[in-house]
């Protein structure tokens, strides 16, 4: 039927299916064209060669046209506002049911029994599936190169020297992964892809894990610091020591997702009845990477968080260190935060503010505090003043034998 659009959804992707014209159509109304990539549903043919029905599956999906677009949370609402999501027998995946029933104008999807329907085609469904696994993580390795280029531009020289060192041990894989994608980008040998890329992903995750464990040693830093001039200093570090950390996170995470584009293309050629299966695998371990890194930028941030409120309440004797340490603090977790998003991770929390201290001055916690320190530096500026005291009559009495 002309006008019919399939509308296939993952956590992270849509992907619309029919005639050209019709998927333009839906995507206008949608107002998510101008977002749209072109789904190559071709690459299914591997796929197609365990179905019962090859001939008529082939033949219904050489007639698809299919564009891709990442599931933002604006584009999820405005698909939620043209229909419901249904599942489908394949975990993961779901399609939506669009318009009213009853107002034929507004039938965007209808679908039919038979071959010529993808949704009734499993290993078509799984095969959507894998490619669409692809296209998220091509679109959040674009994310991780644009905030690389981003946190480049806060590092000073000799901390983009630190991060290039480290770098540096990716050098081999980085250049396998670049020739692998290139000779894939011309649909180059997929066994000799793979060949290039199999074993780099022992390296990624050693320099992955490192950066992990960096940014817990920069928390350990500043847990249990008391003192504000000394927040100050330390944070100050571990802001720009983190910037380093974030970035090396942020390239292992670009390689890891051009690293699963090429072997999901892999199981795709060579196994494409596991195809399903591995994705879910793949799409676990993401998860998991994902946990790690949650945990450490967040225990990392919630440190700061606690040196923001040592000072914020020290602000009457502190009010520049205070300042300093909300500063180091909001930088840190900015960059946390570019990071979550581009891995589809929520932010850590909000902005941290200094108090005003003209506002702390009006807060009898704030003087309290404020009178304990003077008075705990004048009890010890009375002491040292003594001890010089005795020194210098001891001094005045010898010299004077």
């Amino acid at each position: 039927m002309a006008g019919e659009v399939e509308v296939f959804c993952d956590s992270e992707g849509v992907v619309v299916a029919g005639e050209r014209f019709a998927v333009d159509r839906f995507l206008g109304e949608a107002g998510l064209l101008s977002q749209a990539q072109e789904f190559r549903l071709g690459k299914l043919s591997n796929v197609l060669r365990a179905s019962a029905d090859i001939a008529k599956t082939a033949s219904g999906v050489a007639e698809q046209s299919a564009s891709y677009l990442k599931l933002t949370p604006e584009s999820a609402k405005r698909l939620k506002k043209a229909g419901g999501l249904m599942s489908t027998k394949t975990d993961g995946i779901s399609y939506a049911m669009l318009g009213e029933t009853g107002k034929h104008s507004l039938k965007w999807l209808q679908v039919e029994d038979g071959p010529a329907s993808l949704l009734t085609n499993p290993a078509v469904l799984a095969g959507v599936g894998g490619l669409m696994s692809q296209f998220a993580q091509q679109a959040e390795a674009r994310e991780l190169r644009a905030l690389l280029d981003r946190i480049d531009e806060k590092l000073d020289d000799v901390r983009r020297k630190q991060r290039d060192s480290v770098l540096a041990e990716l050098k081999s894989a980085v250049a396998a992964i670049d020739e692998a994608r290139m000779i894939r980008e011309h649909d180059g040998d997929l066994k000799t892809v793979w060949a290039k890329v199999s074993g780099v992903s022992e390296t990624i995750f050693r320099v992955q894990e490192d950066a992990l464990l960096e940014l817990q040693a920069l928390g350990d830093r500043i847990d249990g610091m008391d003192k504000p001039r000394e927040l100050k200093n330390a944070t100050q570090e571990v802001a720009r020591e983190a910037a380093i950390q974030l970035a090396i996170l942020a390239r292992c995470f670009e390689l890891q997702d051009e690293f699963s584009v090429i072997e999901l293309d892999h199981v795709l050629a060579t196994a494409p009845n596991s195809l399903d299966g591995h994705r879910g695998g793949v799409a676990a371990a993401r998860r998991r990477r994902r946990e790690s890194v949650i945990e450490s930028t967040g225990q990392l941030v919630a440190r700061m968080d606690t040196a923001g409120g040592i000072v914020n309440d020290a602000i009457l004797l502190h009010a520049r260190a205070a300042r300093s340490v909300v500063e180091s603090r909001n930088s840190t977790a900015a960059t946390v935060d570019e990071l979550h998003l581009s891995l589809g991770m929520e932010p850590v929390g909000e902005v941290l503010g200094a108090t005003p201290w003209r506002e702390a001055l009006r807060d009898p916690r704030q003087r309290i505090n404020a009178g304990k320190e003077v008075g705990r530096n004048a009890a010890v500026a009375g002491a040292v003043g003594a001890s010089a005291v005795v020194m210098i009559a001891r001094g005045g009495s010898r010299l004077g034998r």
